[in-house]
Order: structure tokens, then sequence, then C-alpha cells
């Protein structure tokens, strides 16, 4: 099998006109915003020209993209999704919004698990709640007791929590003894978890447990956009556990007016007919993560990885490098372009990364870097990388 992230010449990525490969200058080499550096499956190009032949492009109607997920779910998971208990939203973090809306007051709390998407932090502040860390562990897995410290401190003035599985940026998969726990915990405290779980279909070794599946009272988010590279073609599903019915039908109408069609007839071909495609781009994948692992020991050692088990993303710990900040920040904001070492090997490595700081607490002198590339291209970055490491 070919490497899918083989088959598109660095000359035609810097043709394409998304953020990530236009936001940096032409020199630098953009291992930052999770975008994938691939060809689409052939069923999905097939499925919206077809609708595009047709002149398919009206209003999205009715309940295929949650049977879709539930075949998908099923084949991949064995897990069971109950089609009237989901709802169709325009992307994963507006569904994270209205949820953080609908059940929670004004002024009230999200808790997170940082080092966590920042997104999680922006939209929190966004919807006018107030963001409550509880950290993960030095093993970079949920902490429980740090969780339910939080929990404790934040029930009465209304709150959710807000976790990440795939977890975004470290790649952690959460076992179902940990979820169960968390849910045992979150209903102790009268608190509904939200568990985005966009990277799940990205999975290498680990299980993967659903949140819906084992909290009756929880949320999950899913999409197509991260494992099939649909970012721009923007729709998502909420899928609620078994006593989320009335929560999800008192959602306002006007969050289902968001999602467009033609994102959902390619997510359902994603789902249904772009397995093998998957499959073949998590091939690719290992073979990038194996490449990572032996650049960094050659060009590189002072920065540490610990590979996660699922996502396309690569958390590379900075803290014993040269360029190392000590008065890096956890301010940095959403980009998180311009903190701690993100800074240095953009303007002396020109490597383009996201920062740490952005991620909350515990994602100082870190950064993040994308996998889903060229083989050379990631080469090239570790070298330049190490070279000022």
């Amino acid at each position: 099998m070919t490497n899918p992230f083989e088959q598109v010449p660095l000359a035609d990525l810097r043709q394409r006109t998304s953020i990530k490969w236009r936001f940096f200058e032409p020199d630098v080499l953009p291992m930052w915003v999770a975008e994938m550096d691939v060809l689409p499956a052939e069923a999905i190009t097939r499925a919206v020209t077809d609708a595009m032949g047709r002149g398919d492009t009206g209003y999205p109607f009715g309940t295929g993209y949650a049977e879709a997920f539930a075949r998908f779910a099923h084949d991949r998971w064995g897990a069971t999704v109950d089609v009237p208990r989901t709802a169709l939203v325009s992307d994963v973090m507006m569904g994270v919004f209205e949820l953080i809306r609908m059940l929670t007051p004004p002024s009230g709390r999200v808790i997170v698990t940082s080092p966590v998407y920042p997104p999680f932090h922006a939209y929190s502040v966004h919807a006018e709640r107030q963001v409550v860390e509880a950290p993960l562990g030095a093993d970079l897995r949920l902490d429980l007791a740090a969780i339910e410290e939080a929990l404790a401190a934040s029930a009465e003035a209304g709150a959710v929590l807000l976790i990440c599985n795939p977890h975004n940026p470290t790649g952690t998969v959460h076992t179902r003894a940990e979820l169960e726990a968390l849910a045992q915990l979150a209903a102790r405290h009268n608190v509904c978890v939200i568990s985005d779980e966009v990277h799940a279909p990205l999975l290498f070794d680990a299980e993967f447990t659903p949140y819906w599946s084992v909290d009756p009272r929880g949320f999950s988010i899913t999409s197509a956009s991260k494992a099939w590279n649909l970012a721009g073609l923007r729709t998502a599903l909420i899928v609620g556990g078994a006593e989320t019915g009335a929560d999800l039908g008192s959602m306002a109408e006007v969050v289902s007016h968001g999602p467009a069609h033609l994102a959902t007839i390619a997510h359902v071909a994603a789902f249904d007919e772009g397995r093998d495609w998957l499959d073949d781009v998590l091939g690719g994948l290992r073979e990038n993560r194996a490449l990572l692992q032996r650049l960094l020991a050659e060009h590189a050692p002072a920065i540490a990885w610990r590979p996660g088990e699922a996502t396309f993303l690569a958390w590379l710990d900075c803290r014993g490098t040269r360029v190392a900040d000590p008065h890096s920040r956890a301010d940095a904001g959403y980009v998180g372009l311009s903190a701690g070492p993100t800074k240095a090997f953009l303007e002396r490595a020109r490597v383009g990364l996201n920062a740490g700081e952005a991620f909350g607490t515990g994602g100082e002198n870190h950064v993040r870097l994308n996998l889903g590339t060229r083989p050379d291209v990631i080469e090239e970055a570790v070298k330049r990388m190490g070279a000022i490491a």
C-alpha cells in the first residue's frame, strides 16, 4: 500500500487555499492546524459530485446522517446509537456551545481537563461561563481526584464537564473503566458530561467507548470532519444517553439550521463507503508516527514524545530543550502561535506549530505537531527543529 500522505506533491499542497497552507509565509512548513494533506476518499468525491449534478443543493432533511453514523459505530465499536436521541448541528464546537448554554445557567461553569483543545476554553468564555480546570495527571490520563474536586466546587453554581475522547492534544483514549468512574462522579454531583469524540475513528491499538454508552445523562458529539479530512464541509451529530431525550427535544430549532446539505451527503458517504480509505490513512499515520519517533531520537533528542493511542496529532514536550521559555504563560490565545518554544520554532526554524500554552495548564513549553502530512515534510521539520532545540 502506498502511503496516502505521499500522493500529493508538496508543490500541489502549497496551491491549497485553506488556512493550513495560507496562514504562514511560503518558507514555513505548516505543521499546526488539524487538516490532513491527503486526497479525499473517492466515495466522498463521487457523492458530492453526483449531488451537484442533480442540483441537490438545498437544505438537509431527515436522519440519514445519524443512521450512517449508527452503522459505523456498530461495526467499528460495537456501540448502539438510538437515532431519535440525536441532533444534527453545524459542527462539533457549535454543538458543544449549544449544550453548554442549554445545560448551565448564565455565569455557570465548564470544567475542562487541560491541556485540552483550545476552543474548549474560548467557546466556554464566549458562552459567558467560567472555565474550571481539572488538569490531566502526569501520565496524561484523566485525574479523577482532580475532576471530583472540580465537580464538588462547581456543582452548586451549575456546571458541565467537557472532555475530549480521544484526547486532543495527547492522543490518549479514555478506557471504559475511566469513563464509567467519570459517569459515577458526574451523577453524584448532578453534573452532565459532554464528550467531544471527533477523533474517535482515528484509533491505532486502543478500544474506543462512546460516552453516551456509559452515562444515560451524557452527550457525545461526533463528525466525519477529522478522520476523513472534511473540516470545510461542516456538519456534526450530538448523540445522547438513554435519559437525554427531553434535553435534546428542548434544543432550539435554530441550532438545526446550521448544517450544510452537501456536507451531510459527504459525511454519510464517509461513514458508509469511506472505511477502506480510512484504514489506508491509518496505515499511513502508523508509518508517520514511527518516522517521527525515529527522527526525534536522531535529530532532536531533547524533545520528548509519548505517542498517543489515536489521532494524527503529536504532543511534544520541549521542557528539556534550549528553546524552553521559563516565562511561558498559559494565555496564548486560541490560535497559539507566539508563546514558548513555538515562537522560536517559527521564527528561527520556520516550522509552524501550535503552542502548548493555548491548551491550558500543563501545556507550557509543549507544542502540538500535525503528523497528517508528507513524510519528507515531517523529516525536514524535525531536522529544522532539532537544529535549534
